[in-house]
């Protein structure tokens, strides 16, 4: 009598929470812009982190969010490129993003061991770009206004949050019903140039050092000659910045088996097959 209270009383909870699961990813992030032309490298990638979790919509389609943590970087110095190489500059920046968007698996995974997937959605990212001084103290780069923004006309300061569209491919493997492990490649298109604080023309030095002082000027060209003249390229605008990562993904589906436990119904014990009783089956 009381497993058929229990029954009664959670199968709402159950039959939510078996389309439910916590996911977990780890990899390693990159940038792609003005100090770093090319569209994949493992060059100065850095560390990145996810937590999240994802809900079954149907048996392809499932609804996925995820809050992230790791660091942009790069450095003209570890170019290929001399004029790259002349210029100097530097950047680094903490990234945080909270991704939510939608998955497409392939295959079924209550009949088959695994499954290529797609995804696409949108993003909310913070950055703040900072470089090292010559002394090698940590300066960050936005309130210097290095190409003139916030004081030259038609030159705004760029926000250090913004929205980015996440997508791309990855494929998962069951290792039991509860548990699956893959690896995932996601790029993020932004709307911004400034992710490395670099996107156009020189400003004219002595106008940048009247604005915002010596500490811009000797950050806004770092090579060893002389400043540039004003107006001179310093970076390119004719393509955003972008950033993308590449990680081990888990997911795990943590409370269908708290529901064995607790009502008795079944053995906690996982059974190695594919697809899951539990689920329930979906047009």
């Amino acid at each position: 009598m009381k497993k058929l209270i229990f029954l009664f009383c959670f199968s709402p909870f159950v039959l939510i929470a078996q389309d439910f699961h916590l996911s977990f990813r780890g990899g390693l992030a990159n940038y792609q812009g003005d100090l770093q032309q090319r569209g994949f490298t493992f060059n100065q990638s850095k560390f990145v982190g996810s937590i999240g979790a994802r809900y079954d919509l149907t048996e392809h389609l499932l609804a996925r969010t995820h809050l992230s943590f790791g660091t942009l970087r790069a450095a003209d110095a570890k170019s290929k490129s001399t004029s790259l190489q002349s210029r100097n500059l530097s950047f680094q920046t903490k990234l945080f993003e909270w991704e939510l968007g939608a998955q497409y698996n392939i295959f079924n995974l209550n009949y088959k061991w695994w499954t290529p997937y797609v995804f696409a959605g949108g993003a909310l990212y913070r950055i703040k770009p900072f470089t090292a001084d010559n002394n090698g103290t940590k300066v960050f780069l936005q309130p210097l206004s290095t190409e003139g923004q916030g004081f030259l006309p038609g030159k705004k300061v760029y926000k250090s949050t913004q929205f980015s569209i996440p997508f791309g491919i990855g494929a998962e493997y069951l290792l039991t019903e509860d548990l699956r492990v893959g690896l995932e490649l996601g790029y993020r298109k932004t709307f911004t140039d400034y992710i490395d604080d670099v996107s156009s023309k020189y400003v004219d030095q002595a106008t940048l050092l009247a604005a915002r002082g010596q500490t811009a000027v000797d950050l806004a060209y770092r090579g060893n000659g002389t400043y540039p003249a004003g107006g001179s390229l310093r970076g390119s605008e004719k393509n955003k910045d972008a950033y993308y990562f590449v990680q081990l993904t888990v997911t795990w589906r943590p409370f269908v088996d708290w529901y064995k436990r607790t009502s008795g119904l079944a053995s906690f014990k996982k059974d190695k097959k594919v697809g899951c009783p539990g689920v329930r089956q979906k047009g």
